[in-house]
């Protein structure tokens, strides 16, 4: 199967990533709270579970997979045209909520077409070069959403270019789904058959998640291969108590992450800092993420996983509330330069959260029952995004320093039960 067509949905991908932080910016804009900010994160990250699984499950059943995709990226075209037409908060959260749903729902289709009619020895090869195409994607947004205002800032305000900027999103992803419907093989065949579906769910649960990954706790692709053929039944009796000690650290600690990621426009907005300095702040943390993806899985075939991942827990524990402090600390260049500091390590630490306790949950899962526990693991992904939305940003409402303290300490007590799991270690001596 040619790739030229990922090239085009590339292009698509930046304006998923654009918009990721530009919708928050536009919110924050028309004078949002942080109980908004948190609504707006949380229905963000909860309807991306159920649109991924019947939108897969729709793709399994259709003769041509390319009008999903088209359709895909119309509908995220036509959102982002539309919300800057719109001084409404809560037209906007319900606006933001439809397009990340359509986003989500599309990630397991993409997976099936870019392994469809190809052999099983190249497919995990494939789900990587996707993983590729759609991570820079997304980190080009971000780049884009940088550079804008500062191109812009001589002949247009500042409202008026965060508008025309989600109208360059909204044409990128136009083009992406005219390139992408023109470039989109029809496959000879669909790969369906349930051995190679659980090949495929091995593959794609197992996999590092691309730049986006620093800002998102839920993967809803991940979601949707992991429970493709979950069955409950099989997990009766069958669950290590220390398996699900980790899976309430997991619900801890990505709880305590999603509380600090949805409020943190506001606080950045209100310390002065402009919208190219938020994205390229955001960027620093993806790519803090993204750089150590590689060195985080071989530390975990060399050292202890369990201090490891309780190590790089703690850091973001400390860290988080330590964004708070920086933005106050001295001129705005000194207090940028802290705040990117810190943005880096968060965005690192991730890289070492996501790999680790991918491991950690395959190394404890009984074979038997690996898919079902990872389904788990993935959708705590998604509850937790949505609790933790909206907790952030009604302690915030009391003040930042309170919200990200009560963050961290989420993810503290995550690292203090990852430590306890002293049977980690002893697999790592074997």
């Amino acid at each position: 199967m040619t790739d030229r067509w990922l090239y085009p949905w590339a292009l698509g991908s930046v304006a998923f990533g654009g918009a990721s932080l530009l919708v928050p910016l536009y919110i924050v804009q028309l004078g949002a709270s942080p109980v908004q900010l948190g609504l707006l994160a949380s229905t963000a990250a909860i309807v991306g579970a159920p649109g991924s699984i019947l939108f897969g499950r729709l793709a399994d059943r259709v003769d041509n997979r390319r009008p999903l995709v088209g359709l895909t990226l119309a509908i995220v075209a036509i959102s982002l045209v539309a919300i800057p037409f719109s001084s409404d908060i809560t037209t906007i959260i319900v606006a933001n909520a439809a397009l990340w749903l359509v986003v989500a729902s599309v990630a397991p289709v993409v997976t099936m077409i870019v392994v469809d009619a190809t052999p099983e020895s190249v497919w995990t090869e494939r789900i990587g070069r996707l993983n590729a195409f759609q991570g820079y994607g997304w980190a080009g947004g971000l780049v884009l959403g940088t550079v804008w205002p500062i191109v812009t800032g001589q002949f247009l305000s500042t409202g008026t270019a965060l508008r025309a900027l989600f109208w360059l999103f909204s044409v990128t992803a136009a083009v992406s789904a005219a390139g992408t419907l023109r470039t989109l093989p029809t496959p000879d065949r669909h790969v369906t058959r349930r051995p190679q579906i659980r090949r495929i769910a091995r593959i794609a649960t197992a996999s590092r998640r691309g730049i986006r990954g620093a800002t998102t706790a839920f993967s809803p692709n991940r979601l949707y291969w992991s429970t493709r053929t979950f069955r409950l039944d099989r997990l009766r009796g069958s669950v290590d108590p220390a398996l699900v000690m980790y899976l309430v650290a997991t619900a801890l600690f990505l709880t305590g992450s999603a509380a600090f990621w949805a409020p943190l426009p506001l606080l950045l907005s209100e310390s002065a800092f402009g919208s190219a300095e938020i994205f390229a702040l955001y960027l620093v943390a993806s790519l803090g993420s993204a750089v150590l993806y590689e060195p985080a899985g071989r530390l975990a075939s060399r050292y202890d996983i369990r201090r490891l991942q309780a190590g790089a827990l703690t850091a973001r524990a400390v860290f988080l509330p330590a964004i708070v402090l920086a933005t106050g600390i001295g001129s705005f260049l000194f207090g940028i330069g802290l705040v990117g500091i810190g943005m880096a390590v968060i965005g690192g630490t991730w890289g070492f959260m996501a790999v680790l306790g991918a491991t950690i949950v395959t190394r404890l899962a009984p074979p038997q029952i690996r898919g079902e526990i990872l389904g788990i693991h993935a959708a705590l992904g998604a509850v937790a995004g949505s609790i933790g939305g909206l907790l952030g940003g009604w302690i915030a409402t009391f003040g930042y320093l309170a919200a990200f303290t009560v963050a961290g300490g989420l993810v503290l007590a995550g690292a203090v039960l990852v430590l306890s799991l002293r049977s980690l270690s002893h697999d790592t001596a074997k």
